[in-house]
């Protein structure tokens, strides 16, 4: 059984001003939602980890297989009108944010599409509420905020002008980002880019549970 709702992905509307970005509130369903939660990885610090560096349950890797798959890809060139059929695909996840995260960023040119899906519960939370921007000086000129709740995708196509961040805020904020890359090179250098900072951060940080 499907676990994406790209049905919903195909309806919701894509804005194109200042970058191309789609915002879908249950493109996993509350029941799939749950028992993905239940089974995403413990993890007790900040930082981006590459999906294959952490331990979860069945339903949550039913997901990472989903993502990967060609149907998946084809929806998403469809929206975002590139093609990312056959690309490399790079998945990381976070379980935990720090106060200095959430800075203003465009991600690197390397990444085509990227496209977060969150898995927490109802979020009251100032902090940690995904801003779409204008610019990249003012975390106040928002374009669109998105609270990150539990089946809630956020993807943009990746542009100068794709400028994102959040409010500071420090605890458990899980979600899964899969970015379709410009090449295998791309994707091979920006996952041992996190495989070293999560060893540093797993390494320093202090003790949590997720």
């Amino acid at each position: 059984m499907a676990l994406l709702d790209l049905d919903a992905l195909r309806r919701a509307p894509l804005a194109r001003d200042p970058f191309y970005y789609t915002v879908v509130p249950d493109f996993v369903e509350p029941a799939n939602a749950e028992g993905i939660r239940g089974d995403f990885p413990k993890i007790a610090y900040p930082g981006l980890l590459p999906v294959e560096a952490t331990a979860f349950g069945p339903q949550f890797g039913a997901l990472i297989e989903e993502l990967q798959t060609e149907r998946v890809a084809q929806v998403f060139s469809e929206k975002f009108d590139i093609d990312l059929v056959g690309r490399p695909t790079m998945i990381t996840v976070r379980g935990r944010c720090q106060e200095r995260d959430g800075r203003i960023h465009t991600d690197s040119e390397a990444k085509l599409v990227s496209a977060l899906l969150y898995f927490n519960d109802e979020w009251e939370a100032l902090g940690g509420r995904l801003r779409l921007l204008r610019g990249p000086d003012d975390l106040n000129d928002i374009i669109a905020e998105v609270p990150p709740e539990s089946g809630t995708l956020v993807a943009f196509r990746r542009s100068d002008k794709s400028f994102h961040g959040h409010l500071p805020f420090v605890g458990v904020r899980r979600y899964v980002m899969i970015n379709w890359m410009a090449s295998t090179f791309a994707a091979r250098r920006e996952l041992l880019r996190h495989r070293i900072s999560a060893g540093a951060k797993r390494a320093f940080a202090p003790a949590a549970t997720a």
